[in-house]
């Protein structure tokens, strides 16, 4: 069944670009995806999105179910992330200015996989401290790589393509989110078959797993982004290449 939709999805948005190449004016404006920044940045965020997208499923099943934490102390351990999500927005100018965007999303997607990675070391016995701080890089790593990813999107798109660009970027990354929690499921799934939530060392063992395949896979993703040049996004950070 699941890979019966997998391939029925495909058909569709490969029937899509068919039919948009036709079209003087169609609602996805595939043309735009000839100018480099803007595709490496909406492919490149999927991806990465895949791997991240999946953290809001997973850690509730490891706070609640494998840790038998209950439900209001699982979101006060989520908190954390969204403090520092918004206060990355105050500084990411200032490292974007210094770095550029090659090199923050080079670094930031493997410090990003790495994060997912460490969850795997979280379980029963944890400190609360130890939690929290690999909550606040959470929100510390994400909001850095998605402020770089979305301002990469219209470094060098004109204004008059500002709306079509927004519409494209908009729906591939409410698609990544999507499929990082189906992707994370899956993954999950793999390692917790005939796993019973009583088992509660094997089940956080399990999710130990998806979190280590999930932060490789966002590793890897960090490869994407090796095609941007230097000065590319300068428009928008004020970085300024060595010359």
């Amino acid at each position: 069944m699941i890979w019966s939709a997998a391939a029925l999805g495909i058909a569709l948005l490969a029937a899509y670009v068919l039919h948009a190449r036709r079209q003087s004016h169609p609602v996805l404006q595939l043309r735009l995806f000839r100018t480099r920044t803007f595709s490496i940045s909406v492919g490149g965020g999927f991806i990465t999105r895949l791997g991240f997208g999946g953290m809001p499923f997973l850690l509730p099943l490891l706070y609640q179910v494998g840790m038998g934490f209950p439900p209001w102390l699982a979101g006060l351990l989520t908190m954390p992330s969204a403090l520092a999500a918004i206060g990355m927005k105050v500084i990411s100018r200032v490292i974007l200015a210094r770095f550029g965007h090659r090199a923050v999303l080079a670094a930031n997607t493997v410090l990003l996989g790495i994060n997912i990675m460490i969850f795997s070391r979280v379980g029963p016995g944890t400190p609360f401290y130890g939690i929290i701080l690999l909550s606040f890089l959470q929100g510390f790593f994400a909001s850095m790589q998605f402020t770089a990813m979305n301002s990469l999107t219209y470094a060098d798109i004109d204004n008059r393509e500002a709306s079509p660009a927004s519409s494209i970027a908009s729906t591939a990354q409410q698609m990544a989110l999507s499929f990082g929690v189906a992707s994370a499921s899956l993954v999950a799934g793999f390692f917790l078959g005939g796993i019973e939530q009583a088992q509660s060392d094997a089940f956080v063992g399990g999710l130990h797993k998806t979190f280590f395949v999930l932060g490789a896979f966002t590793i890897l993703s960090s490869l994407l982004f090796r095609p941007l040049k230097e000065g590319d996004g300068a428009n928008v950070s004020h970085y300024r290449p060595k010359a």
